[in-house]
């Protein structure tokens, strides 16, 4: 890894969106050929029947250097952030896993879903969510915060991300440092938050300050904390991700951008700037999700700041590196017989406990 090409470089960290159920589009396989990719996220549009996304995964992967193993990801955390229906299990809101109080559940429920996810291709979940849910206003967290107390959300983030461990699935605690508390949606606009440090410690830091020996990789959030950096999203920020997460928090794990499509970014900054903001703050692979040609803008804004800045490209070398090395410990392997991969999502230890989960809600 390290003879990595600043290309190479530059392409290992982003992980890329598109249209389509079969295979990449050309713009993302040929950079995937050639080591120019570090991975895919699928959403809704990209999944048809198992058989299918099984299907899907494993043409990714044969378009990909084995060297290099694809990050092939997804956002299934349960509620209505769930990308996979039935067979795979269906799990509540987690914030109706966290009033259960049972964090061994919590646990076995990650491990049934990461096991499907796993026979489906699948080695990375954004999931578990460390945000606590402060604000009932807040239009994007909500109910997919395990509670509203950082004892709770802990605790089941904890147990959920255990559970994706044991099923060799990488799990993406998000979204640093916080997304509790906001009343806009990143998605559509820059929330900001104004607390002070001492709350921020108290409340919103909490959880990840538990969770950072835990997580293989943590996702930012597209939020401005004012007594953090202030003007400056988390995710774009130095101060936040090199000198919160990674300096005092210790953090050693893969870390994550939110997606640079998101208008909380991409009404103020060009994808190729955001790119090069995020890497330079110390975020060590980026998300592009739905445009290709913005993966490709993304990369050339990496190549031109690295071919110019040594300690840019030393940055750069170091997040990739990193990356690689997290996909190497949990390559995706989708069953694509049909027998083997429909015994792997529906059998009596999935029935088993979607019945007792089913029960206790």
């Amino acid at each position: 890894m390290s003879e990595l090409s600043i290309p190479q470089a530059a392409g290992q960290v982003i992980i890329a969106g598109f249209d389509g159920t079969k295979e990449a589009p050309h713009a993302l396989s040929h950079r995937a050929k050639r080591g120019e990719l570090g991975g895919y996220v699928l959403f809704k549009r990209n999944l048809g029947t198992m058989q299918e996304v099984a299907e899907l995964n494993a043409n990714l992967i044969t378009a990909s250097m084995p060297e290099m193993p694809l990050c092939i990801s997804l956002d299934q955390e349960g509620g209505r952030v769930a990308r996979l229906q039935a067979p795979v299990v269906k799990l509540p809101p987690m914030q109706k896993m966290g009033a259960l109080g049972d964090a061994k559940l919590t646990r076995r429920a990650a491990f049934i879903l990461g096991t499907q996810l796993r026979a489906l291709g699948f080695n990375m979940d954004y999931a578990p969510v460390l945000d606590i849910n402060t604000n009932p206003a807040n239009p994007v967290i909500g109910d997919r915060a395990f509670g509203s107390d950082p004892e709770t959300v802990t605790t089941h983030a904890l147990a959920f991300a255990n559970g994706l461990r044991e099923s060799m699935v990488l799990a993406c605690g998000k979204h640093f440092p916080g997304h509790g508390d906001t009343e806009l949606d990143s998605h559509l606009a820059l929330p900001k938050l104004g607390h002070d440090r001492a709350r921020l410690d108290r409340v919103e830091l909490a959880p990840f300050r538990a969770a950072v020996a835990h997580l293989p990789s943590i996702m930012t959030a597209h939020v401005i904390f004012e007594s953090l950096d202030p003007g400056v999203p988390a995710t774009l920020s130095h101060r936040v991700i090199t000198g919160l997460l990674r300096g005092e928090l210790g953090y050693k794990g893969v870390i994550i951008s939110d997606d640079l499509e998101m208008k909380a970014v991409a009404d103020h900054y060009q994808t190729g700037d955001s790119a090069c903001r995020a890497i330079e703050a110390g975020c060590d692979a980026l998300l592009i999700c739905s445009k290709p040609e913005l993966v490709v803008q993304a990369q050339d804004a990496l190549i031109a700041r690295a071919s110019k800045d040594t300690a840019f490209a030393s940055r750069l070398h170091d997040a990739a590196q990193r990356f690689i090395k997290a996909r190497l410990t949990a390559r995706p392997e989708p069953i694509t017989d049909a027998e083997l991969l429909a015994s792997a999502l529906d059998n009596n230890d999935t029935r088993s406990f979607q019945s007792d989960l089913n029960a206790r809600l």
